[in-house]
């Protein structure tokens, strides 16, 4: 699933199923299913590392649910795509269009001509 949140654990790049939560104040880690949206001082960690989650000494671990199920992507997800690939496609104000500009050789090769760009995102049509 490509719009799932993938575990934060570097260099894991399994889909997360759960939110680790740090409350410091009672040095407690928690550990509960997937937050809707991922939020900042949280940590999406999937299936392995949920299981396998020790805390530092004196903290207390505290699982919400034993059983984490991997999210199905949401309607808001595909929403949002498709709005990145429309806003990428409009031509911006006092911009020649991308397919006047000279292209680099590389694009040439895949017989699709851009027709527009934004950020990192390209749209294509074929040639």
């Amino acid at each position: 699933m490509s719009l799932s949140r993938r575990c934060s654990r570097t260099a894991c790049s399994k889909p997360a199923i759960a939110t680790l939560t740090y409350v410091y104040g009672d040095q407690t880690a928690v550990v509960g299913p997937l937050a809707t949206f991922a939020e900042p001082h949280t940590y999406d960690l999937c299936a392995d590392h949920a299981d396998r989650l020790t805390a530092p000494r004196g903290w207390e671990i505290v699982r919400l649910s034993g059983e984490y199920v991997e999210p199905e992507p949401s309607h808001d997800d595909l929403l949002a795509l498709a709005n990145a690939v429309r806003e990428a496609g409009r031509p911006r104000l006092g911009e020649a269009p991308v397919a006047t500009r000279p292209r680099p050789a590389d694009e040439d090769a895949s017989g699709a001509i851009e027709t527009g760009r934004r950020g990192h995102l390209r749209v294509l049509r074929d040639s």
